[in-house]
């Protein structure tokens, strides 16, 4: 469990010629937002001994599947992952850390250990490997004081300033997430806004780079945290809530999924179109696509998105560029210069249900079982894939199987699939326990009559999640 001496002294180094007065261990949990643990770097000694041996936490705090009466768990930090913060003072590392238990093995319920079982069952099993890029989509809420022109609402896709007041606020974000080596892809707006007599809103997206879903875990908890902080920063609030606003549009958080066999991409075949094994990748994925809900979709106000959809998939389908399906396929081919895509990568299979309260650890090992799944079951996939497929806007046949329309249902399709999560051992059958209980505490059936009859109380269960994610 002790960290390398050697990399211990160059940090310690570091720390020392960057005059370094606090370290931060932070650590990602079962939610997904940074957490961070501080010390004062003036002993040195001391300072060693917490880089070698890391420090003991209250896991019972950061996980709900762990029970007070054993819930000290250790971090470890990863000391060739540090970065400096710049949103707090006096001068901070933070560096990023792993949990351990008792016996210094990593901590077998902690959702990276979870989701680093389910890469290696699909190592194992398909010699195949997942690279995964989000697009990250976020509110920017302040107070009206007419220092901008307001485009119609849901007219706001791609606008610029001074039709969109936060595009320099976005700008600053892609480059304060560079300096902490988080990969972007692009910044934009989207097509959310609003406003009322006070305040106004603004919907943007933030789109990360295609790598391990190990690496996207880190890239979107430390997006969410430098959003938050230049928010901050400048007097405005920020919402990842699925429906912060009831009339307007949800925010999704999309997962692009590219499937590497011998470091090439297995999506699409040399003639551009879609290979078997892509099909059944999709059919596997239809296959788990209700029950993931569970872990993308994990708060009452992820399914006010999929009822009021403007865009948000309900349908258990996939298409090709379809934006109605639940997966899509999208523009592939030479682009305009006419010359292939270098990328790998860019050829995607689009899973367009989660939104940004995900926990994003077991929806990622969720999807790479089911990835999985839908390599070592080809026929079952084909068929899947074949009766599940929409061609257009309107098509009753995909009518017939739809996601989960409140926290209560996607417990119930979670609780009749949960054979395939712990399978092998890569769920934990606690954490499925923890995850149906918080579910179910919700108690949100019936949540499109409740829209109807009580308008007023579905305003206040938004507020209350205003903040969540």
């Amino acid at each position: 469990m002790e960290q390398g001496e050697q990399a211990i002294t160059e940090l310690i180094r570091f720390i020392e010629d960057k005059k370094i007065r606090i370290l931060s261990f932070c650590h990602i949990p079962e939610d997904g937002r940074l957490r961070t643990l501080s010390f004062s770097t003036k002993d040195k000694e001391r300072l060693r001994d917490i880089l070698k041996f890391g420090e003991r936490i209250d896991g019972s705090s950061v996980f709900s599947y762990v029970q007070p009466e054993k819930s000290d768990v250790y971090i470890l930090p990863n000391v060739g992952e540090v970065f400096l913060n710049s949103f707090v003072s006096p001068r901070t590392l933070n560096v990023l850390c792993d949990y351990f238990d008792e016996d210094g093995k990593p901590l077998h319920v902690a959702p990276g250990s979870i989701l680093a079982r389910a890469e290696e069952r699909l190592r194992v099993s398909n010699r195949a490997e997942l690279k995964t890029l989000v697009e990250l989509e976020f509110y920017v809420v302040y107070k009206r004081d007419g220092g901008f022109l307001q485009v119609h609402p849901e007219e706001n896709y791609h606008q610029t300033a001074p039709f969109s007041r936060f595009e320099s606020l976005r700008n600053e974000v892609l480059l304060a997430l560079e300096e902490i080596d988080v990969a972007t892809k692009y910044g934009h707006s989207e097509v959310g806004g609003g406003n009322d007599s006070n305040l106004a809103w603004e919907q943007h997206e933030i789109e990360l780079l295609p790598q391990t879903p190990m690496k996207t875990v880190k890239a979107l908890a430390l997006s969410k945290w430098v959003i938050r902080n230049i928010c901050a920063r400048r007097g405005f609030s920020v919402s990842f809530s699925p429906k912060p606003f009831l009339e307007h549009a949800g925010s999704g958080m999309h997962i692009h999924i590219c499937v590497l066999k011998d470091g090439e991409n297995i999506i699409a075949g040399s003639s551009e179109a879609l290979t078997d094994e892509t099909e059944q990748i999709i059919g596997g994925l239809l296959e788990f696509a209700p029950s993931l809900t569970a872990f993308a979709n994990p708060i009452p106000p992820s399914y006010l998105r999929f009822i009021i959809r403007k865009e948000s998939p309900i349908d258990v389908s996939w298409g090709i560029r379809n934006r109605s399906a639940l997966i899509r396929i999208p523009l592939w081919g030479r682009n305009p210069s006419g010359e292939p895509e270098r990328n790998h990568c860019r050829k995607t299979i689009e899973f367009r249900g989660p939104d940004p309260t995900a926990k994003i650890h077991h929806l990622l090992a969720g999807i790479v079982l089911a990835v999985n799944y839908g390599l070592g079951n080809p026929r079952a996939s084909l068929k899947q894939a074949k009766e599940l497929k929409a061609e257009g806007e309107v098509d009753e046949r995909r009518r017939r199987l739809l996601l989960p329309l409140s926290c209560m249902e996607a417990a119930m399709e979670l609780e009749q699939k949960r054979e395939l999560y712990e399978a092998m051992g890569v769920f934990p059958r606690r954490v499925i326990e923890a995850s149906l209980e918080g579910l179910r505490s919700y108690n949100d059936r019936g949540f499109q009559k409740r829209l109807a009859d009580e308008p007023s109380s579905v305003e206040d269960l938004l507020n209350e999640f205003f903040n969540y994610g």
